[in-house]
């Protein structure tokens, strides 16, 4: 959250039964997304991926964001059409569902950003995360992505989240090293990995701490 309060973070406390639904079925959503590219890695174990998410003690979470649009005056600070900072998803793989109201831009490179249509009855927008791009050695890449707001109309989405388990270890499968592609990341727990994020500020790559020849072993610097 960027401090501006654009951003307003909402757990449903209702229909419990519509929301564990929703849960399981996006969670599985992501399991087969996460099957198809182990597939696609040529890895043995296809569910080598998909088993972070199935785990019982599995951290994944599902968020429901608010973002009200801006009054004219507030239009003419470019800054505050931002309402969440721009940011990797430090999880596995984030499954993304809004409104008509377009908002989420992505970076496929410094300084460029993308606006991302949205298509809320036929499509959702799949995030890759931290974790998974260390899963893989870097073959899938974290995408750098923010939220701007709208200057008449409230924004809404729904993000599901999916994450391993606290002590689970993530580290690259063998089948995807050889010395022409070297492990690039060291091993480490998700909950080593979610103290990382904390420790750091939204918009910086966390990633850099768990490098092979990384310097950064002090989160404090």
């Amino acid at each position: 959250m960027n401090g501006r309060g654009y951003v307003c973070l909402i757990w449903v406390v209702g229909d419990r039964c519509a929301v564990n639904s929703y849960v399981e079925a996006v969670r599985e959503l992501a399991c087969e997304i996460l099957e198809l590219m182990a597939a696609g890695l040529r890895v043995p174990d296809t569910s080598m991926l998909s088993n972070f998410l199935r785990d019982s003690d599995s951290d994944s979470l599902l968020r429901l964001n608010h973002y009200p649009p801006l009054q004219l005056l507030q239009l003419l600070n470019t800054s505050n059409k931002i309402g969440f900072g721009e940011h990797t998803d430090p999880q596995i793989l984030t499954i993304l569902r809004s409104n008509d109201v377009p908002g989420l831009q992505i970076s496929p490179q410094d300084g460029f950003w993308v606006p991302v249509s949205p298509h809320p009855s036929t499509a959702f927008c799949v995030n890759v995360g931290d974790a998974l791009q260390a899963l893989t050695n870097g073959r899938f890449l974290s995408v750098r992505h923010r939220a701007m707001v709208n200057s008449c109309r409230t924004r809404m989405s729904m993000a599901y989240f999916g994450a391993p388990a606290p002590n689970a270890r993530i580290a690259c499968p063998p089948e995807l090293l050889s010395p022409h592609k070297p492990n690039l990341y060291r091993p480490f727990t998700w909950d080593e990995y979610k103290k990382a994020t904390y420790s750091t500020k939204l918009g910086d790559t966390r990633l850099r701490f768990f490098t092979v020849q990384s310097d950064h072993d002090d989160l404090s610097e």
